[in-house]
C-alpha cells in the first residue's frame, strides 16, 4: 500500500478535515479526497463521514487509526534501518530510558565508536512505554531501563542496583520536589510519603529537578550515583531517617540467542560497568 494514504488519513484524523489536512500536507484538497477513495476502495469499506463541520470517522475508521499508526512506525523503522552502511550487513539497534542516558548509555556508544565494528550501531532515547512498544514490535534489538518488562521472546538482565534517596540542599531544604522514577516508585513512595504524595513541585526529569534544588534549595529523590559527589563537596546532604527505594537497572533484549553483533554489544556494556570505579569517575556531574 502507497504509504501517503496512511499518512494522508492520519492528517484527516489529526486536523479534523480534508481541507485542513491538505493544507497540513501542502496538496490539494482534490488529491486528498482521491487517496481516501483509493484507501477506501482498498479496505472495502467507508473511512470517514463527511460534513459540514468536516470530517467525522466511521467505525470502520475509527479501528483503522491503529493500522495506520503501526503502517506509519514500520515504514520510518525501515527508512533509518536501510540502507546499511557499505560494507557493513547487520545493524544493532540500542535504546535507553531518559535517566539511563547518562552515563550508560552515553559510555556504550563511546565505548562501541572506539572500535573496529563489523556492525552499524544506532543509538536512541525514549519514554519506557516507547521503550516496550518498539521492542516488542522487533525494532530496538537492546534496552536500558529500570522495571524490567518480561514478554515471550525477551531476556531480562539485572545490570546495577541503585538506590534512590532523599537529599536536601544544605543552605535551603524546601520546598519538596516530588521527582517521578516511575509507576512502581509513585507506588511505593506515595504508600511510605502519604504527606508528600500530590506535592505542589513535581517533574518526571531528575536533572530538571536536581538542578532547581542546586540553585535554589529543596529536597527530593534522586540515584545515589548522582548525589554523591554533591554530598562530598558539602552542597547535599541526605534527610535522616528518610526511607531508600532500590533502583536496579537491567539490559532486555530481543531474544535469548541474540546474533554475533548484539552478543558483542551486550559484552562491551558488561565489560564498561565491571569497571565501576571508571563508570562513576566518568560520570559527567554537569548532566544528571
Amino acid at each position: 500500500m502507497d504509504i501517503e494514504l496512511a499518512r494522508t488519513f492520519l492528517a484527516i484524523v489529526r486536523c479534523g478535515s480534508f481541507i485542513a489536512a491538505a493544507e497540513q500536507l501542502c496538496v490539494t484538497q482534490t488529491t486528498v479526497t482521491a487517496r481516501i477513495k483509493n484507501l477506501e476502495a482498498q479496505l472495502n469499506c467507508p473511512l470517514f463521514v463527511r460534513n459540514r463541520a468536516g470530517a467525522s470517522l466511521t467505525v470502520h475508521g475509527e479501528r483503522f487509526v491503529h493500522y495506520a499508526h503501526q503502517l506509519l512506525q514500520t515504514w520510518e523503522a525501515a527508512r533509518n534501518a536501510l540502507p546499511f552502511p557499505e560494507g557493513l550487513q547487520v545493524q544493532v539497534r540500542l535504546a535507553a530510558e531518559a535517566s539511563l542516558w547518562n552515563p550508560l548509555l552515553k559510555d556504550w556508544f563511546a565505548q562501541l565508536s572506539k572500535q573496529q565494528l563489523n556492525y552499524a550501531v544506532n543509538a536512541s532515547v525514549f519514554d519506557a512505554n516507547t521503550l516496550r512498544t518498539k521492542l516488542e514490535s522487533g525494532e530496538l534489538d537492546a534496552v536500558l531501563m529500570h522495571e524490567p518488562h518480561y514478554w515471550p521472546g525477551l531476556q531480562v538482565e539485572q545490570l546495577l542496583e541503585e538506590k534512590l534517596v532523599q537529599v536536601q540542599s544544605t543552605q535551603q531544604a524546601e520546598p519538596y520536589i516530588y521527582v517521578d522514577w516511575g509507576a512502581l516508585f509513585r507506588q511505593q513512595h506515595d504508600a511510605v510519603l502519604p504527606e508528600h504524595a500530590h506535592s505542589a513541585l513535581r517533574c518526571n526529569l531528575g536533572p530538571l529537578a536536581l538542578y532547581s534544588i542546586l540553585q535554589e534549595g529543596g529536597r527530593g529523590y534522586f540515584r545515589t550515583r548522582v548525589v554523591d559527589a554533591h554530598i562530598a563537596d558539602g552542597t547535599l546532604e541526605r534527610v535522616a531517617h528518610a526511607p531508600e527505594f532500590s533502583w536496579p537497572v537491567y539490559i532486555i533484549y530481543a531474544d535469548a540467542r541474540p546474533n554475533a553483533a548484539l552478543q558483542h554489544a551486550l559484552s562491551v556494556l558488561k565489560n564498561s560497568i565491571s569497571h565501576e570505579t571508571n563508570w562513576l569517575q566518568m560520570h559527567d556531574r554537569r548532566v544528571y
